[in-house]
């Protein structure tokens, strides 16, 4: 693996953007939650394809798909991020999240499983929490049943979270917002049932939540036991899909506080709620869900409220380069030599 570029500051979150042996790009994160130190919480975000093609509506990685990581190149990005700051592979954080949600659709590529499963072994790492965040695919159920087995034997007692991404509860919108075919509510459900056991996180049911995309509590309720799973809720973060797409955000990233009435609707219903605001400071450094920084590196007109952070070549913090925005053909390396 060769590292091309990063963005990003130590007191939120660093992107990297690197090659990996077959001229193909991918792009990691690792990050922190102010006010907490890293030896309390502390975030990975890996690839585990070469973009997607799911084309969801408001996430700017959908724009090309060029195939699946192997094992040894998901784990190429946890062992660099690791080697940053823990060479010897212990890593004494309270939390040690990886989410397996930069680029790619998880339940697509089989080889993610592998990588869950070799992890325990791999670093001495007692905090450590994985994370699958899906849209549940139609044709990937063998993914799931594996992925239930190695929770089962690997992540027991609450050390694993699965997150699924709902969006609304408005079916119609849903197929817009995410274009591909797909489990439904029932089928989550049923799953979700199985998956669960007794000690486990509650299953995550994810809305990024933009105006105009209902959540009915009704609805949840005839799916979706309160004991079982949990709510989160999360800005809509500022991509070109968004905006190209007419979508914005429900939540206001600057009121902190989850005074709204949906929330307090959901939880008179029995839901834990969630709202996951984040850092703002992350939409202005591209390392927030749905963003992809290689997308705005060749966009011509730069967001307002995301991406704002220049791009480095690595190892040479002080010459920060853009990529010429009339040249989409332009290989990102031709800047990185």
């Amino acid at each position: 693996m060769k590292i091309l570029a990063w963005s990003g500051t130590e007191a939120y979150a660093l992107i990297y953007v690197a090659e990996l042996g077959r001229e193909k790009i991918v792009e990691f994160v690792e990050s922190v939650q102010p006010p907490l130190l890293r030896q309390k919480k502390w975030v990975l975000i890996i690839s585990t394809l070469f973009g997607c093609p799911v084309g969801c509506r408001m996430c700017d990685a959908g724009s090309y798909y060029q195939g699946k990581l192997s094992p040894d190149e998901i784990l190429a990005q946890i062992d660099f991020l690791v080697s940053q700051r823990f060479p010897n592979r212990f890593i004494p954080v309270e939390k040690f999240k990886i989410q397996f949600a930069r680029l790619g659709e998880p339940s697509f590529n089989l080889n993610v499983l592998e990588v869950l499963a070799v992890l325990p072994d791999r670093y001495q790492a007692p905090g450590l929490l994985p994370s699958i965040s899906t849209i549940a695919p139609a044709g990937t159920d063998s993914f799931f049943e594996r992925l239930r087995e190695i929770k089962y034997n690997k992540y027991p007692g609450g050390r694993f979270q699965l997150q699924f991404s709902m969006h609304t509860t408005d079916q119609k919108l849903r197929d817009k917002l995410i274009p591909v075919k797909k489990w439904g509510f029932d089928q989550i459900k049923k799953y979700g049932e199985k998956f669960y056991q007794k000690g486990d996180r509650k299953i995550t049911l994810n809305f990024a939540l933009a105006r105009e995309m209902p959540i009915d509590p009704e609805i949840l309720l005839e799916h979706f036991n309160p004991d079982k799973f949990l709510v989160k809720i999360t800005p809509l973060n500022p991509t070109y899909q968004a905006q190209k797409n007419g979508l914005s955000s429900y939540i206001d990233v600057h009121q902190r506080g989850d005074d709204y009435p949906l929330v307090k609707e959901l939880r008179a219903k029995g839901y834990d709620v969630i709202l996951s605001l984040g850092e703002v400071e992350e939409n202005f450094i591209g390392s927030n869900c749905g963003q992809f920084l290689m997308k705005h590196l060749r966009t011509e007109r730069p967001l307002e409220d995301g991406y704002t952070y220049p791009v480095q070549k690595f190892g040479s913090p002080s010459l920060p380069f853009r990529m010429n925005p009339q040249a989409e053909s332009l290989d990102i390396k031709h800047f990185c030599k």
